[in-house]
């Protein structure tokens, strides 16, 4: 919750206590050591080492100005000041001495203030002892008890090994400035110390993660399939024991509420949201009844007071709310607890979110009257995720003009931010909105820009333009492919949204921090959902990119803020769950509903997983992915259709002569399995081509058939065939041997030489020999 007054009083009081703190002979002020941040050029190790710097001018600086937003924080951040001196120097210098007096200090001056709520008094998540391992959490307790596997765990170190570097030893307080905590370094013997990567954690952007499983002996041979697990116990303890320790939702804010609506109008709103029905007739409301009266700690609720629609409908009949505000907020309580309860992408879920857009709808800009009717469920949007035409293209199915490749300005007044039913929305913040193809799936986005509208129609109707980000069930993939989980991909759809389409704000990490810790407030609380991403997704080719510059993918306001979306780091790395393909999980007996599915089958399995086993697959050829099946979500649909003949061949590549309308053919090993996998037994697949591509290609002049051919011929030429085949060339030569070795056996017997063949002169021959012959007698006359 926010720091009152009084714990704001109570708070400055403890740091002027540990500021007036001095040695035993009163000559020396214990704190002077610990006002500024160590300089970075004389002491550069010191940022290597220890992952939060903090200083306590920084901290009262901070106080002062109100960034604090929970009193655990201000004593986090105290305390870190004396926890990274401890890590850093000997236990026997000055400055360690004087730190472990002034952290003891904090902690009884802490504990007499009864308006300061508890704390830890082990290291927080992010100090140095944490990150590098070196604490023993049985002789420093939390007051948050951490699990006992935990606990042992940390008695046996199995984090993956880093870069070590020996620990500086100090032997006297500097003589110059105070500026500096540290004493002259000195080379002890003291044993090595875990040093974190030289990339200060604010630009841990830049780091690229191959998205690898934690080094263990074999594990890059392992094969993906059998990967398919749950996470490690000692993973899920630590997860958990971080989520424990961070702060609560505050919950709601006191803007963006409905003002005007009277008590018949509020009672009329209760009746639509009770008695709405889909168009089978289904009464959407029982999701919400369903809901249990008392909430449950484990569901991190911004109130524990009781909610339920039967509450909220009692008091509407009686007209017992004051105002519309507190109606309101009473239903955004009841959507929220509805949202934490249902699991996602469940029916009920997925109802629950249907009505809760149906009351924005009810109470948004636009106030909608009945008949309560909608094609889109009710959001803004005419299509969704997988639903809409990709980018760049013209002759792709989808529906057109829904998103657009940038962020548009026409018609509209850039704002810093938007209120909405307690909402503070902000430029690259996530959010879930309503998704008009399947509710029980939200579109997951980044805001790009917040606006408000300057149409005549919509003046001063506020808006988000988002970058839509697909769920795997929205995208086409291969068979064996691999998904963490949660995981999300980034794509080049950008969609103006209004503000009724929010329905709650939510956390994306890019997998460089998801496998390090978790988001800070206010970009994340515990218990709000949370993704990961770690590949670009091209709908138009229907390929994953992986993302090695994570800066591109986030609004430039916000690229180089050392300050967006900071961690708490875990004690190790911890990577997600991996989980199979949607459509053809393991037990599936069909695919899930979904606009994307499955491509084929590859034999190098897909992912975020990249080991050596892959690369040199894909390095000898075998990576190549088999042709694209069809949409997994229209299995149920497909007829029986005849084989297509076969044509000719080109350079030993099949060709397919297709019938009129041109038709793409499939061909493959893996379909069946594939197909089988998904519960479809019929083998064949037909997509008509439209007339413009099918115009250019080739036809057979007999046939007037489509020539497609598999592949592009290779520049090679083709082999001459034998005339005769080696039996025959074999038999020939067998009798030439015969006949050759009878001959030499019998010499009268062999064979005369053939007589040449006489050919009869031509009239040119002739003349010429008759001239020869009449030049020799004239020569013959003469010399008689």
């Amino acid at each position: 919750m926010p720091i009152t007054a009084t714990q704001n009083a109570a708070i400055k009081e403890i740091i002027q206590i540990i500021l007036a703190q001095t040695s035993s002979r009163g000559k020396r002020q214990l704190a002077a050591m610990f006002m500024d941040l160590v300089d970075r050029n004389d002491w550069p190790q010191y940022f290597e080492v220890i992952p939060e710097p903090r200083c306590l001018k920084n901290i009262q600086s901070g106080l002062e100005k109100g960034r604090y937003k929970e009193a655990t924080d201000v004593y986090t951040d105290i305390s870190l000041v004396f926890w990274n001196a401890l890590f850093y120097n000997e236990p026997k210098s000055q400055i360690a001495a004087d730190a472990e007096t002034l952290k003891t200090l904090l902690v009884t001056e802490w504990k007499k203030r009864s308006v300061l709520p508890n704390t830890r008094t082990s290291p927080p998540p992010s100090s140095a002892q944490k990150v590098h391992g070196t604490v023993d959490i049985e002789e420093d307790e939390p007051v948050t008890q951490e699990p006992k596997l935990l606990k042992a765990a940390k008695k046996e170190p199995t984090a993956t090994p880093v870069p070590t570097t020996p620990k500086v030893a100090t032997s006297a307080l500097p003589a110059a400035s105070g500026s500096s905590r540290f004493a002259t370094p000195v080379a002890g013997p003291s044993k090595p110390i875990a040093i974190r990567p030289k990339v200060p954690q604010d630009h841990i952007f830049d780091i690229d993660v191959d998205g690898t499983f934690p080094d263990e002996e074999g594990q890059d041979d392992e094969d993906p399939a059998n990967l398919l697990t749950e996470r490690d116990p000692l993973s899920e303890e630590i997860v958990k024991a971080l989520e424990q320790g961070l702060p609560k939702w505050p919950g709601f804010g006191e803007d963006g509420w409905m003002d005007d609506a009277t008590a018949d109008r509020i009672s009329d709103i209760v009746h639509t949201i009770k008695s709405y029905k889909d168009v089978i007739g289904n009464r959407l409301a029982v999701s919400l009844e369903s809901l249990p009266e008392d909430p449950t700690a484990a569901l991190y609720l911004s109130s524990t007071e009781p909610i339920s629609l039967k509450q909220i409908e009692t008091r509407a009949r009686h007209k017992l709310y004051k105002s519309s505000k507190d109606f309101d907020k009473d239903m955004a309580r009841l959507f929220e607890k509805a949202r934490r309860t249902h699991e996602p992408a469940t029916e009920a879920y997925g109802r629950a979110l249907l009505l809760q857009r149906l009351y924005h709808a009810l109470t948004g800009f636009h106030r909608m009257k009945a008949p309560y009717i909608s094609s889109t469920n009710f959001a803004a949007s005419r299509a969704g995720p997988g639903y809409v035409k990709p980018l760049s293209t013209s002759d792709a199915d989808g529906v057109p003009n829904v998103t657009t490749h940038r962020v548009l300005t026409r018609d509209r007044v850039f704002v810093e931010e938007v209120n909405y039913k307690g909402w503070k929305v902000r430029l690259a913040d996530w959010v879930h909105l309503a998704n008009p193809e399947d509710p029980s799936r939200p579109i997951v986005g980044q805001v790009f820009r917040c606006w408000v509208s300057d149409e005549p129609t919509e003046k001063g109707h506020p808006h988000i333009t988002v970058a839509w980000y697909y769920r795997p069930e929205q995208t086409f993939h291969v068979s064996n492919r691999v998904f963490w989980e949660n995981e999300v991909f980034k794509t080049s759809h950008f969609a103006d949204h209004p503000v009724e389409d929010i329905l709650e704000k939510i956390a994306c990490q890019f997998t460089a921090r998801h496998i390090r810790g978790r988001p800070r407030p206010p970009y994340w609380w515990v218990g709000f959902p949370l993704y990961v991403c770690h590949s670009r997704y091209n709908d138009r080719d229907r390929v994953f990119n992986k993302i090695k510059n994570w800066n591109s993918c986030v609004p430039e306001e916000v690229r180089q803020n050392t300050e967006f979306m900071p961690i708490y780091n875990f004690e190790r790395i911890v990577y997600p769950r991996l989980v199979p393909s949607p459509f053809v999980g393991k037990g599936k007996g069909t695919a899930k509903p979904g606009p994307g599915g499955v491509l084929g089958h590859s034999d190098v399995p897909e992912g975020p997983i990249e080991s050596e086993t892959r690369k040199r697959l894909a390095m000898s050829g075998s990576a190549a992915l088999t042709p694209r099946v069809g949409n997994a979500s229209n299995f149920s649909g497909l007829t029986a259709t005849p084989a297509l003949p076969i044509g000719h061949t080109l350079t030993n590549q099949p060709v397919a002569t297709l019938q009129q309308p041109a038709a793409r053919r499939t061909p493959g090993p893996d379909i069946k399995s594939i197909i089988s996998a998904a519960g479809v037994t019929n083998m064949s697949f037909v997509e008509k081509l439209p007339p413009e591509t099918s115009k250019l290609f080739d036809r057979d002049p007999e046939t007037n058939e489509v020539l497609w051919f598999s592949a592009p011929p290779t520049n090679q030429p083709r082999p001459r065939g034998a005339r005769h085949s080696l039996a025959y060339m074999q038999f020939i030569a067998a009798k030439r041997k015969n006949s050759l070795e009878e001959s030499m056996d019998d010499e009268s017997s062999r064979p005369t030489k053939r007589p040449r063949t006489f050919v009869a002169p031509t009239v040119t021959e002739t003349l010429r020999q008759v001239m020869r012959d009449m030049e020799l007698e004239e020569e013959g006359l003469v010399a008689e």
